[in-house]
């Protein structure tokens, strides 16, 4: 059992934001490990995902959820009930507000519903890619997030502008967001950076590779599941290979031409980002077995979904 010290603070918070303000990077630049996948395509987090901060002083637990969006399928509906289910669950929220946009009525729909909730976390506004602006403008967007106290009936704990990017001011999210926690203990043993299987993990890394440099209408329709991964046997200790099998499921003929792309060049390319990135995770050599298949319109199918994980 792990002994804590009578001051130490422990709980749980997330980030909000519309899709691509920043949220999953910003996640993986406060735990200092990759826990999330990060991409500019919107909508690329499908569940939450735990990330682990633990201090001599304290332990955060970073959940990583889907933006909140209009949903146009099954799925759509299901990663918003993740969402809602999250956010009456932590202790605080960071919403996400970019500092290279406008603040929009997207924004301030997402706001509102944070405040709307019945068991209110405390709030902690983030002017977010602060790399990507002047001094005057980031300013500007840092009133306009302060207006937002008096517009929508909401008080902002903090205001912190940062850039995950450059590893600006992520020390100082970290420490404002842990002295938000309530007294507690360690969820968690030290060391641990997130509590995802190692195949949740692995597949999100495959799906954040064939996500890179695909059409916009794609991305929803990916997902990865993971067939079967496990040490290959009779090789010597000090030249383990890790054996994984894995799948992408698509939705039509059209999309499995795409992903696989002419002769197996683009397959090619995804299997080795992946099995790069793979390898760093775990720290073992990578043989990775790549096939494509398709399961006709698997975001709105009930039965798909529930195959699937969702």
């Amino acid at each position: 059992m792990t002994t804590t010290p009578p001051e130490f603070r422990s709980g749980f918070a997330c980030f909000v934001g519309r899709p691509n303000a920043g949220k999953s990077t910003l996640t993986n630049a406060v735990v200092g490990s990759k826990v999330a996948i990060a991409s500019s395509k919107p909508q690329t987090t499908r569940h939450a995902v735990k990330g682990i901060v633990t201090r001599p002083d304290a332990q955060l637990v970073l959940i990583d959820t889907p933006g909140l969006h209009k949903p146009r399928t099954l799925l759509g509906e299901r990663l918003n009930d993740v969402v809602r289910a999250t956010w009456s669950e932590v202790d605080v929220i960071g919403v996400c507000l970019p500092s290279d946009q406008r603040i929009g009525p997207g924004d301030t729909y997402l706001v509102q519903q944070v405040a709307a909730l019945s068991r209110r976390p405390k709030l902690v506004a983030l002017a977010t890619k602060t790399d990507l602006v002047s001094g005057p403008r980031l300013r500007e967007h840092l009133m306009s997030i302060g207006a937002l106290e008096a517009e929508l009936g909401l008080r902002w704990e903090h205001i912190i502008p940062v850039s995950a990017l450059t590893d600006d001011q992520v020390d100082v999210v970290t420490d404002e967001i842990i002295g938000l926690l309530p007294p507690g203990p360690a969820y968690y043993p030290d060391g641990e950076v997130t509590d995802e299987p190692d195949e949740v993990l692995v597949a999100e890394l495959i799906r954040e590779a064939a996500l890179e440099g695909v059409r916009d209408e794609l991305p929803h329709s990916i997902t990865v599941v993971v067939d079967e991964m496990g040490l290959r046997e009779g090789r010597p200790e000090d030249k383990p290979l890790l054996d994984v099998f894995a799948t992408m499921v698509v939705e039509r003929d059209s999309q499995k031409g795409i992903v696989i792309g002419h002769r197996g060049s683009r397959l090619r390319d995804v299997g080795t980002a992946a099995r790069m990135q793979i390898q760093t995770l775990l720290g073992t050599p990578v043989h990775l077995d790549l096939k494509v298949k398709v399961m006709k319109d698997w975001q709105r199918d009930a039965k798909s979904l529930n195959r699937l994980g969702f």
